[in-house]
């Protein structure tokens, strides 16, 4: 499935872009179903956005807002994605949102896997919006080159839900959705900044194996249209 790019002058443009778009589709979805959810992403390129997103006119206390994934450390840490929402999108109108964290302090990831899956069921399918990001590596979600369950993650045939996943380049062990829950959002985008992410992307949009750079099963394999937001 060919990809929509979407190109804006910079960061900021593409943040407000992204935000506009995003609002449209949470309350499209909150007018025609009473509710809506959000799935989204960590990292330094998603803060403007967030913010951006933070002040729209949405029926706030209506939306669901979860995570792609999450690394398995406690919500008050850096390295948190949970903290890196609460600080930046659960903020203003939007803290009137429903959060649905990935992390919960159990004994192993595994468990705490098993909790978010369970915890998230509610939140409705397909998400409404996906938001996904991409490493210099190639990943997205948690589906790293390498992965411990990389084949496991990426297997259409994986139910929804949560599952554990470690890597070289993950750091700690992760919680990340699979492939199947993410690849049928109503609006799906991959969030990149930079001309090295856009070199990355090219070389993903050429064939090749998953394995290697998995965001190639986004790029190559999901049911909903993919939208390319990116800005130098």
């Amino acid at each position: 499935m060919t990809a929509a790019m979407h190109v804006f002058d910079n960061g900021a443009a593409l943040a407000e872009g992204l935000a506009e778009a995003v609002a449209s589709t949470l309350s499209a979805a909150v007018a025609a179903r009473g509710k809506a959810s959000i799935a989204v992403s960590g990292g330094s390129t998603p803060k403007a956005f967030f913010k951006a997103l933070s002040g729209k006119a949405i029926d706030w206390p209506k939306v669901t807002v979860t995570l792609v994934d999450e690394r398995f450390v406690a919500p008050d840490g850096d390295r948190s994605n949970e903290k890196l929402v609460r600080d930046n999108l659960l903020i203003d109108a939007a803290a009137a949102a429903q959060f649905e964290p990935l992390y919960y302090p159990a004994a192993t990831a595994e468990d705490a896997a098993a909790a978010a899956t369970k915890q998230t069921a509610g939140t409705g399918h397909p998400f409404d919006v996906v938001i996904l990001g991409m490493g210099g590596d190639g990943h997205t979600a948690s589906f790293f080159p390498g992965g411990s369950r990389l084949a496991e993650a990426l297997d259409p045939a994986t139910p929804r839900g949560v599952m554990t996943m470690e890597a070289e380049g993950a750091g700690e062990p992760r919680l990340t959705f699979t492939f199947s829950s993410l690849q049928d959002a109503r609006l799906l985008v991959l969030h990149i900044e930079g001309a090295a992410k856009k070199d990355v992307l090219a070389k993903a949009e050429a064939p090749g194996d998953e394995a290697e750079m998995p965001i190639r099963a986004i790029l190559h394999r999901a049911a909903s249209p993919l939208h390319i937001y990116w800005a130098p």
